[in-house]
């Protein structure tokens, strides 16, 4: 067992650490998260849990199945079925919330005044009754508008969180992130941001040696926001630049482009936190071609080690994560040939059921159904 399974299993989170955005953004986000997410705690048993992702996600229904197991009440809200098979009725009156959400087909409701913990698991595309009807200035408005409205409405939400909207919004930027890992005192990659082909190769050369070129907003490349065909390639991990990329490099005129050091590694390592919890493992990225810079090629079969992390490491992560207001991170690690732990990115809301699949004695889906039971127990 890691020291971390000793400590309470969930707590609510007050923000604490650099800030995620420019200085204007920082007074409007801090006081938003600090209002909204350090509400006091008021004890109340038996309140519901909404869990908001969209119907084809395999983790929400194997938590799902375990809260109804302990006979937890849970609503789930899949985004690609809303608000075509939802029905609103919510007020608010004197700022109060009342009313309910309701799935028009099962006929299951939640009351705004019953919502004890929501888990915010992943996003998803909105579905209206006469979708195949919008033009375009309809779709764009019934989505912006759909869009307000619902986040309006969950954050008046006050219950335990993960995550909160907000804090998940000022923990996705991986610049960022790199900015306030060091801050926590973890080695961080050199890094560059540049939209020109020379500031690239003097990088290159400044460093002594590879550079990686990495996709910050995702690995997709855009393809899952466009219709299948429009798409040109499905998605670019991290790529080592090489000789033949060379000239490639001065088409950065064109958008800004994110580069970084290459680190030689030993083995990657993925942290999930989980309240308190912290759960790594051991991923042998160098064993297979296919998984030397990007260990996320799954055709490949490397093996996956449940990992037990010194405790200052296991501390930084947890803090780290916690920094944002957030009860759930996956950071991924780099451990090096000379013993160094390297950070490398946060995911707010990354996958984890592969890394259990793997690795089964890492228990997170239980994890996770513990934080949302006892953040709806004890809060309302």
């Amino acid at each position: 067992m890691n020291a971390s399974d000793r400590r309470p299993i969930c707590r609510h989170v007050p923000i604490t650490g650099p800030a995620s955005r420019g200085p204007c953004f920082l007074p409007r986000l801090v006081f938003a998260l600090r209002f909204a997410i350090a509400k006091p705690i008021i004890p109340c048993m038996n309140r519901d849990i909404l869990v908001v992702t969209h119907s084809g996600d395999l983790h929400a229904d194997l938590v799902a199945e375990r809260l109804l197991a302990r006979d937890a009440r849970v609503f789930r809200l899949n985004l690609d079925q809303f608000p075509a098979q939802y029905q609103l009725d919510i007020r608010q009156i004197d700022g109060a919330p009342t009313g309910a959400l309701r799935h028009a087909p099962s006929q299951s409701e939640i009351a705004m005044t019953d919502i004890g913990a929501i888990w915010t698991r992943k996003s998803g595309d909105f579905r209206f009754l006469s979708d195949e009807d919008f033009g375009p200035q309809e779709r764009a408005y019934a989505i912006a508008e759909t869009h307000h409205i619902l986040t309006s409405l969950l954050l008046t939400a006050n219950g335990y969180w993960m995550n909160h909207p907000l804090a998940s919004h000022g923990a996705m930027w991986k610049g960022e992130q790199l900015h306030r890992a060091a801050r926590f005192g973890f080695r961080v990659p050199p890094s560059l941001t540049a939209n020109d082909g020379d500031a690239v190769r003097r990088f290159r050369s400044a460093v002594g040696g590879d550079i990686i070129f990495k996709p910050l907003s995702s690995p997709s490349l855009g393809a899952d926001e466009v219709d299948a065909a429009d798409r040109i390639v499905p998605n670019l991990a991290t790529t080592l630049i090489a000789p033949e990329h060379e000239d490639m490099l001065d088409a950065l005129r064109e958008l800004p482009g994110f580069f970084q050091q290459y680190i030689p590694k030993r083995y990657e390592l993925r942290v999930t936190v989980i309240g308190e919890r912290v759960f790594a493992a051991r991923i042998h990225s160098q064993d297979d071609e296919r998984t030397r810079t990007d260990y996320r090629d799954f055709s490949a079969e490397i093996d996956y080690v449940a990992e037990t992390l010194p405790p200052e490491i296991e501390r930084r992560c947890r803090e780290f994560v916690q920094s944002y207001g957030l009860t759930f991170g996956a950071l991924d690690l780099i451990f090096t040939p000379e013993g160094e732990y390297v950070f490398l990115e946060n995911n707010p809301a990354g996958q984890f059921l592969f890394v259990e699949q793997l690795v089964p004695e890492l228990r997170m889906l239980d994890a996770v159904t513990d934080c949302l039971i006892d953040g709806a127990h004890r809060t309302g």
